[in-house]
This record gives C-alpha cells, structure tokens and sequence, in this order.
C-alpha cells in the first residue's frame, strides 16, 4: 500500500498541481521501495498510483467527449507506463541508487522515441514553477529530472545540506525582460468533434480577429490555433492587411494526403509552412492499422465519426520563417523546436487545440509542460489554443499575459524576437549523458539501504 500512495503522492506535487517542492519527498522514499526483494511489486503498484492520477484527465475528457467507452483506449497505455516502472525497480534493486536515478533519466528521455513516444511525466517539471527552471537552459527538461533526482537521492542518504540547495532553487531572483512587439492572438472555442463532422470555423475567427485590430492596432501578428480553417480566403487578408499571419489548416495534398500544417501568411500569399512531425497516437494515427483496423472501424462508429485517415508527418526543423512552430502535441517534444532555434528561428508559436480535453486538468498539464520549451531556447513563446491555454511566455519562463480559457476571445500578447544562443541549443541532451555515466558509476559503489 504504501508504494501506491508514494506513486499518488508524487503524481500530486507535479504538474498541473504547483506542489513541486515537495516532490523531492516522495520521490526520496521511492528511491528506498525500489529495493530488494519485491521491488518489481513495489514498482508496479507506485506506478500505477502515478500514471492513473498523472493521467486521469485522459479517460475523463474522452468519455465526456465520446461517451462511457471513451476510457478504453488509455488502459494499454497506463499499463505501459506502469511495467516501465516495475522493471526499472527490478532492474536496479540490488544496486546503488546512483544507477537507479540514471537510469530513469535515461528512460524519460527514450520515452521521446518509437511509434509509441509519450514524453509525459518527466520529474524536471516538478521545478516548472521554480525559478531554478532556468537551469533548462543549460541541459533542458533532463538537466532539471537529474537536479530533482540527486536532491531526493541526498534526502535517501540523509544528507540534509540538500535540502539548502533545494530551497534555492525556488528563491533564485530572475533578470527583468522587456518585450518590444505585439501580437493578436486569437482563440475560437470550437467544439473539436464538430470541427471533425465538418463545421468551418471560419467566420468566428474572421469576426473575432476584426474586433480584435480594431481595438490593438499596433499587433504586427496574428495567431490562429491549430486546424482553425481549411483554407485561406480573400477575407482574412483583407482584415489581417499588411501583417504577419500565422494559422493552423487542415490540408490535403494534391495525393490525397492530410497535413496537420501550421502556415506563414504574408501580402495574402503563403511564404513558409511547417507540417506536424510528431503525430498523438491513436489521435493521428493509428498504429498497426493492417491488424487493428477492424477494432478501429467499431470505435469510429461508435463515436459517429467518418473513418479517419492517419496524417502524414512532415519534415523534421522546417521553420517558419523566422518563426519555430510547434502544433499541440509537439511541444512536450523539445527537439521540436530545438532544431528549428538551431536553423535560426527568433520566437516559438504554438498553435494548438486541447479542447478534447474539456474541462479536465489535461489542458493545464500540456500548457505547463510546454514553458520549458521558453526557458531551454531562451526564446519568447506565444502560444494559442482553440479553447485555450492562449498565452505569451518570456524566455524565462515567466507568463506575461493569458487569455481566460474556454471563451472565445483575443490576446494582445507581448512579445520579442531574441537571436541568443543557450547552452542547450549549442549543446543538446548532455546531461542525458551525464546521466548515463552516473548510473555506470553507481555499479561500483556500495551502498547500504539508508
């Protein structure tokens, strides 16, 4: 029992919740039940406390969405995750703990691969709230799990002076940044299932993005989330004019192939456009289609939804511009927008549509985990939702200004285009090396349960 609650208790200091101080504790304690005899056991129960409360807005916004079935396709996902735990527990119960922090760093960062990846969970976002998040910029998301870890590990060992280093990473002041531009971004609140059936959303983006000019004139961007409209008309350049225009469209190729897209408008012509490259699984696309496809078929009519085609995926680091774009699912990626800062990109946009996630915390989680993306490129990040979260982040991570979610409205959001270069843009994922090399070290140290 005590191995659940552990695993429930370190699904509550992370995010959306803002408890991560506390984190280390759990996590501390975790470190001592994946040991010995029964740590399979012990890892399987503390990973299903974890995932179940880390992901229950998953089941809970697609059975408000699809009905009392819309649960099903997350248990093989939650079981997944669950046995990745348990045999990570096995695997090190005999070793150092070293090893066992390593490796889970290791393995958060291979969550980012496969047909499979699902980079949610990762214990570096228990430090999104913290001023310390600012060490994202020297190793990323791994730079802060490892941080988390080592500060839980000196707590396993009863080293107490960490506790001092913890605390600091929460009092660090951060610099003052000053935005010197503006953008509109725009936020429909359409009903995603009806935008699937077929409905155009068009008009309401034209009609708030007029309003929205007239009132913040001086904007020199406008924003529309991901699969806004499906094609561009003679309209939207005359409200848009003169400005940058960026939005998300449904596209399908000349081949009869469906681009999830986000695209680069300017003097009504399409300069550069970025197809989505990491796709949400069963989402999609759907995997082993040639096996499943009659499993597929029944969902589809259950939810009344056409048979849906799998999108294709686009080209790895394709900008827009001098803009990186990462489209929803994307952002919890940070390759995604690493590569493109690393092609020259100056501001991240974010077009996306958590509005499958109703009112659950899903829609919180996918926003918070994305600040970081701000913070490991040092770059402003505006972000627009259909439903929401519709933000402006500055490259510290700090939310500038925000629209209320779940309305349809606009955001004058501040901005800035930065060319700085972080250590994480020049370096990438060292400190998932370092965190290899640790767990190699904890092989030869000895170490008695504390």
């Amino acid at each position: 029992m005590l191995p659940l609650l552990l695993g429930v208790s370190l699904a509550a200091t992370l995010l959306p919740f803002h408890l991560g101080p506390l984190s280390i504790v759990p996590l501390a304690l975790l470190l001592g039940q994946f040991r010995g005899r029964g740590a399979f056991k012990r890892g399987m129960m503390a990973g299903l406390g974890f995932w179940i409360v880390h992901l229950i807005w998953l089941p809970q916004s697609f059975v408000r969405m699809f009905g009392p079935w819309g649960w099903l396709p997350f248990v093989p996902l939650i079981l997944f995750e669950v046995l990745l735990w348990a045999f990570l527990a096995h695997l090190t119960r005999n070793t150092s703990r070293l090893v066992l922090v390593g490796l889970w760093v290791v393995l958060e960062y291979l969550h980012t691969f496969g047909v499979m990846a699902f980079p949610w969970g990762d214990l570096g976002y228990a430090l999104t709230f913290a001023p310390g998040r600012i060490l994202a910029a020297a190793g990323g998301v791994w730079l802060l799990s490892l941080v988390v870890l080592m500060v839980a590990y000196g707590l396993y060992r009863r080293r107490w002076w960490v506790i001092a280093l913890w605390a600091l990473l929460w009092l660090l002041p951060l610099p003052a940044n000053y935005p010197n531009r503006y953008a509109l971004l725009v936020q429909g609140n359409i009903n995603p299932l009806s935008k699937v059936q077929g409905e155009d959303a068009g008009q309401r983006y034209l009609g708030l993005t007029g309003v929205g000019l007239e009132v913040f004139p001086k904007a020199d961007l406008v924003i529309w989330p991901e699969t806004a409209i499906s094609h561009l008309t003679a309209a939207t350049d005359s409200i848009v004019g003169n400005r940058r225009f960026v939005t998300g469209i449904s596209y399908w190729s000349p081949e009869n192939r469906y681009f999830n897209r986000a695209e680069l408008v300017e003097d009504g012509r399409v300069v550069a456009y970025h197809d989505k490259t990491k796709l949400v699984p069963f989402g999609e696309f759907f995997p082993w289609r040639n096996v499943l496809g009659g499993v597929y078929r029944f969902f589809f009519h259950t939810f009344g939804l056409p048979n849906l085609a799998d999108t294709t995926p686009g080209q790895e680091n394709r900008t827009l511009g001098t803009y990186a774009s990462a489209i929803c699912y994307e952002t919890v990626f940070p390759s995604v927008f690493l590569g493109q800062v690393r092609k020259g990109a100056e501001l991240l946009i974010t077009v996306s549509n958590d509005a499958w996630f109703g009112d659950s915390m899903g829609m919180a989680q996918h926003f918070d985990m994305g600040i970081l993306r701000a913070v490991e490129t040092g770059r402003w990040l505006l972000r627009v939702g259909n439903s929401g979260v519709t933000a402006s982040v500055d490259p510290y991570g700090r939310v500038v200004s925000r629209l209320d979610s779940s309305m349809a409205g606009y955001l004058y959001a501040p901005y800035a285009l930065r060319r700085e270069v972080t250590p994480y843009v020049r370096f990438g994922n060292w400190a998932v090396g370092l965190a290899g090399l640790i767990a190699v070290v904890g092989l030869f140290v000895k170490e008695r349960p504390e």
